[in-house]
């Protein structure tokens, strides 16, 4: 059983660039290809790893509007970002987003997005979610909203 989805695109824009927009929860929504986010909460840009934010989301397979805690697992600036989601309040139940960006010269990045949930060990909750919650399809279109939105 496959337990990872990845995706990349060349994008660009220098990976300076798009780390700031990575590391602005407030601009997610901007590249969200789920459909899931709606907004940050009291967003602040993320720094290190440790660093916890919260987002607004809504989703069927919730139940409707709902709130999830992002806790940042990797951070390295122009390169990684991390982080491991989980319903707020809790501590995450084992699947991770992250962004690895690669220069490819001065204004050009290739970004890989891995959506990985081999440590969700919960059996109820791999049967409610049935991961992949987010379509390969979807991971494609927040690369390409990602794309657009440092660029525009």
């Amino acid at each position: 059983m496959t337990t990872t989805q990845t995706v990349t695109r060349t994008i660009n824009a220098p990976a300076a660039q798009i780390f700031d927009l990575l590391s602005n929860p407030e601009r997610h929504t901007e590249f969200d290809g789920s459909g899931f986010l709606r907004s940050a909460v009291k967003p602040q840009r993320i720094s290190a790893v440790g660093d916890t934010f919260r987002m607004d989301m809504e989703g069927a397979h919730m139940g409707g509007e709902y709130q999830v805690d992002n806790h940042v697992t990797g951070f390295q600036p122009n390169t990684l970002i991390a982080w491991k989601t989980a319903p707020a309040g809790t501590e995450p139940p084992g699947w991770e987003w992250m962004y690895e960006l690669k220069a490819d010269g001065s204004d050009r990045t290739d970004v890989t997005l891995t959506y990985d949930w081999t440590h969700v060990t919960d059996k109820e909750l791999l049967k409610k979610v049935g991961f992949p919650l987010v379509s390969e399809d979807a991971m494609e279109s927040s690369l390409a909203s990602l794309a657009a939105a440092v660029n525009g």
